[in-house]
């Protein structure tokens, strides 16, 4: 009888084998792209509104200085708590980026959110292990940590059963937190003894449900996931106990919270190829669901076609399937959280504005007159036609009636943008961390930190990057929080 395949060997293999595997070729250069992609979108997201809320807790705790959460270079944290910060921001506007899946039965095509938990943890991590060794970790080092851990969720996310999401479990959350703790066991060079433990220490923090999108707490699921990959990496390295094969078994992840999986689809393919490159990453043009990016572009792209106004819009029909409608809860968004989740605001934003970026995703925006009347004009239909051409494709259309009486209809390209098949310029890339940045860091920051991710790998020093992005961001909070204590005192 042939022996079952067991996914953390397999694992713990290949995360150990990549101590002097620096990505090369196609893979360095997607690799840079989504480093720079994460500090864009971290950059955004440190402004929303859940980071205040986050930012106050953080300050009240202290602890050892040991890592400078991505914005506040002038505050040191422990590493587990800038991980917690970093990792939130970069999905607190939801615009980072999706890795698309290989096996069959996977929703949409897609599985996680790959980046923001193994970045978050290897920025942490690149500044204790600094002070701790007593000079810089180079950016070909925390290259190879973040890509470990960016190939580690991918896969591991490739070998659960599709089921873990569609019952509610949060994969960029729950499957993020091994992406992070493969980063720092990397980053921290344990051996592979102190790896499986982590893997298992890690296997007891997954978490994250669907429950809680359109709300603080979903990016959170990714923070924690940073959070604990770096808690779980640090705990193993100090001789803390855990089961050395917690993917596999009866009781073990797979088991418990697919229900089930296959490890057999990727215990022999760990970086042959790398996911990153093969079936490769979207880096999202909006920031929300990618799901809902094609038919956004369609309507973008008719109303820039037809040369029609936004006074002229009648009604707005969004024909798709289950699986592109099911996950969008809100008929109709009144905070900028619940706009992620409802094709009402995010067409809306189209038609009123011909784009849908940070400027938009606000609450004032979404909450005014124009946008609130526009979301009403917008209606979705499920059809069962579009269901029947299968679930591999991201599949709507979008049917426009005018106020004179004509109709419009377009078809979301199934080649959407910012796939591997139709990508994002690095140019674009430049333009969308500047629409994240707008505000915080002037263009000539914007630029050298520019120079510094499309040359990472030969940095002597990684941590010039959280050197380049720092505009204060904990300052705000901590100023905010003691003008309200005085208030208070007063």
């Amino acid at each position: 009888m042939t022996e079952p395949a067991l996914l953390t060997p397999a694992v713990v293999a290949f995360i150990s084998g990549m101590r002097a595997e620096t990505p090369t070729g196609e893979h360095l250069r997607l690799a840079r792209r989504c480093v720079m992609d994460g500090l864009a979108v971290a950059v955004g997201g440190s402004q929303q509104p859940g980071m205040a809320p986050l930012g106050r807790y953080i300050l009240t705790l202290g602890g050892a200085g040991q890592s400078r959460p991505l914005g506040a270079a002038g505050h040191r944290l422990p590493a587990h708590l800038a991980a917690l910060w970093t990792g939130t921001a970069g999905h607190a506007m939801d615009w980072d980026d999706t890795q698309l899946a290989e096996g069959p039965g996977r929703p949409y095509g897609l599985l996680m959110h790959p980046t923001m938990p193994p970045l978050a943890a290897s920025l942490a991590l690149a500044d204790l292990v600094a002070q701790e060794e007593g000079g810089p970790v180079t950016g070909a080092r925390f290259l190879t940590a973040f890509a470990t851990g960016f190939e580690v969720g991918c896969k591991i996310a490739e070998a659960i059963n599709p089921d873990h999401y569609m019952r509610g479990f949060h994969t960029s959350g729950t499957i993020g937190t091994f992406a992070a703790t493969a980063a720092a066991c990397r980053m921290l060079e344990l051996d592979t003894e102190q790896t499986a433990r982590a893997i298992g220490i890690a296997a007891s923090c997954s978490a994250g449900i669907r429950a809680n999108f359109g709300t603080m707490t979903k990016p959170f699921h990714v923070g924690r996931a940073a959070e604990n990959g770096v808690t779980a990496a640090l705990l193993a390295r100090e001789g803390f106990s855990a089961n050395d094969e917690a993917l596999d078994g009866k009781w073990g992840y797979l088991t418990i919270a697919g229900p089930g999986g296959d490890p057999s689809l990727v215990t022999e393919k760990f970086g042959k190829p790398f996911t990153m490159v093969t079936p490769g990453v979207s880096i999202k043009p909006y920031p929300s669901g990618v799901l809902t990016h094609p038919s956004m572009d369609a309507l973008k792209f008719l109303i820039r076609e037809e040369g029609i106004g936004t006074d002229d819009i009648a009604s707005v029909t969004l024909n798709a399937g289950f699986n592109v409608l099911g996950p969008i809860r809100f008929r109709i968004a009144k905070t900028e959280l619940e706009g992620k989740f409802s094709f009402a605001f995010l067409l809306a934003a189209i038609a009123l504005r011909g784009r849908c970026g940070k400027d938009e995703f606000t609450d004032e925006f979404v909450s005014s007159d124009a946008c609130q009347a526009m979301q009403h004009r917008v209606e979705t239909v499920h059809d069962e036609a579009i269901d029947a051409m299968g679930w591999d494709k991201i599949r709507s259309r979008v049917d426009v009636v005018l106020k004179d009486g004509r109709r419009f209809a377009r078809w979301a390209d199934e080649a959407y943008r910012g796939g591997p098949d139709n990508p994002l310029t690095d140019k674009e890339l430049e333009e969308k961390f500047a629409d994240n940045a707008a505000g915080l860091m002037s263009p000539e920051a914007q630029a050298k930190l520019f120079d510094l991710v499309w040359s990472l790998e030969t940095l002597p020093d990684a941590g010039v990057l959280l050197d380049a992005v720092h505009w204060g961001a904990l300052d705000q909070v901590a100023h905010a929080k003691a003008a309200h204590a005085e208030d208070v005192a007063a």
